[in-house]
């Protein structure tokens, strides 16, 4: 399919909505499977960091 101008392009033979809907969904669920994983590691290194530091006040304590 050739199209004559950027503003044809845009409009994708009358399916402008669907298409680009579908493509910025597509970035979306893109996006969000990069950076999901990213805040989990996060989180999870820094709920074990505070898990070690109360066990390490605890066992301080218990030498005590």
């Amino acid at each position: 399919m050739s199209f004559d101008s950027l503003s044809s392009f845009l409009d994708m033979g009358g399916h402008a909505l669907y298409v680009w809907s579908a493509y910025g969904i597509g970035v979306l669920v893109i996006a969000a499977n990069l950076i999901a994983p990213a805040v989990t590691r996060r989180r999870f290194f820094a709920t074990e960091g505070e898990r070690l530091r109360r066990s390490e006040v605890s066992e301080d304590e218990v030498k005590s």
